[in-house]
């Protein structure tokens, strides 16, 4: 795929339920993985949702794992969000990956003003390194009939990204800032 193409990203939950959708532009790839762009303002939907980012932010899918790592520029409540989720596969100009709920976060730091008393209200503090929605993964485990091997994949996968980021291992290193800037870069 050639960088600027368009594209669109279709998540689903388990048992190809509906997750988030939205478009972006396809950056590059590197040894990571192929980087995706999505500017402020970025529609994304999901059943019964609609939210426009409020920064810009690229995604990478990782050339082997079971995850999407999505890097925000400054300006929101966290700085890294990785999505535990099956391999992203591409139809065309489409990628797809089924969501397995886990999520490891970093939040921003320093904490944007506006999001500083909510976050420190969730127990949340600037610069920490942690998984998110456990009880969900539990929970689909069985409601959702996740296989044995899906589910050790993902707990795998959520532990080494976790490792990862606490450790600023690359990607988690500042790579995504090259990917940030090429987004940001006028196209003409």
């Amino acid at each position: 795929m050639e960088p600027g193409t368009q594209i669109r990203v279709e998540m689903t939950k388990w048992g190809d339920r509906p997750h988030w959708e939205f478009d972006g532009v396809f950056l590059g790839e590197d040894e990571h993985g192929e980087w995706l762009g999505f500017p402020a303002g970025t529609v994304n939907t999901r059943p019964g949702l609609r939210l426009e980012s409020k920064a810009d932010c690229v995604t990478l899918v990782p050339t082997s794992g079971w995850y999407a790592a999505t890097f925000h520029a400054p300006g929101i409540w966290c700085d890294t969000y990785v999505d535990i989720a099956t391999p992203g596969r591409w139809d065309g100009a489409v990628m797809r990956a089924v969501d397995l709920d886990l999520d490891v976060i970093r939040m921003s730091d320093p904490l944007p003003e506006v999001v500083y008393h909510a976050a420190e209200e969730a127990g949340r503090v600037a610069g920490e390194v942690f998984v998110d929605d456990e009880d969900e993964f539990a929970e689909h485990q069985v409601a959702l009939g996740y296989p044995a091997d899906v589910v050790e994949q993902a707990q795998a996968s959520c532990d080494a990204v976790l490792a990862d980021v606490r450790a600023g291992r690359a990607p988690y290193d500042g790579t995504a800032q090259r990917w940030l800037s090429e987004l940001a870069r006028p196209t003409s």
